[in-house]
């Protein structure tokens, strides 16, 4: 139902761009945050066609990022930066699948219910939702994500994370 895209395996995706990687709050409540959808009665309900095909999706790989674009071509600033942290943190292209919920508006919509999220980009890791660009940003930042990846075994064998070129 929805197209996939790899992560690509070039140096483009290990550049660092610090100016997409701003600094997170020093406020601990706010270090987790997950806002609920403005308005519950504006929520419509998931299809169930939408929900299998979400589920599938990801469940397609063990890092699944719905994106805004694809990894060579990011739609937008948070999807380019969560793309970019993904690369510096050295996840395996081979254990990594991106959606583009540009191409598919039941995707787009669906994906943000399906997660409670109001927000895309959104990360999946082993089928659990991460969150979106700010939590990415705050997990690369404080150490948390580069745990997670290395504990789930997604990471590329040889040099993993920052400062580390992925292999062609």
């Amino acid at each position: 139902m929805f197209s996939r895209s790899i992560l690509a395996r070039s140096s483009l995706l290990r550049q660092t761009t610090t100016s997409l990687l701003r600094p997170t709050s020093t406020n601990p409540s706010s270090q987790i945050f997950r806002p609920l959808l403005a308005n519950p009665t504006t929520r419509r309900l998931l299809s169930d066609q939408t929900r299998q095909a979400i589920d599938k999706a990801v469940a397609s790989a063990p890092v699944v990022l719905f994106m805004k674009g694809t990894p060579e071509t990011p739609q937008c600033g948070f999807s380019r930066a969560s793309i970019q942290i993904l690369g510096l943190q050295g996840v395996d292209p081979d254990k990594f699948a991106a959606f583009n919920v540009l191409e598919d508006n039941e995707l787009r919509q669906g994906i943000k219910e399906y997660s409670d999220w109001p927000t895309i980009p959104q990360l999946y890791i082993d089928k659990e939702f991460i969150g979106g660009c700010d939590i990415i940003v705050s997990m690369h930042q404080n150490g948390e994500l580069a745990k997670l990846l290395d504990e789930k075994g997604v990471l590329a064998s040889g040099g993993e994370g920052e400062g580390s070129e992925m292999k062609s």
